[in-house]
């Protein structure tokens, strides 16, 4: 084999491992963005929930102290009969 055959073999097998290599690479930092994707989502959620917990907290006192000041009168249908 002569060595300019030599040298290009050497220089597509080069070439190929970094491709190699850079495509691995690029698949970790997808897989890794996506993880924090879910950790973010995660993170909000738990946010939210919190939130809304307390917001029912709030209602509640609210609804305790209005029906400590006013009268409460249930409209459901099995009353009227």
């Amino acid at each position: 084999m002569s060595a300019r055959a030599k040298a290009t073999l050497a220089a597509s097998c080069a070439v190929s491992a970094f491709i190699i290599w850079g495509v691995h690479y690029q698949q970790n930092k997808e897989r890794e963005a996506m993880y924090q994707g879910v950790v973010r989502d995660d993170e909000r959620r738990r946010e939210k929930m919190k939130q809304r917990e307390e917001e029912f907290r709030i209602s509640q006192r609210k609804r305790e102290t209005y029906e400590r000041v006013q009268t409460v009168v249930s409209n459901d249908a099995s009353n009227d009969h």
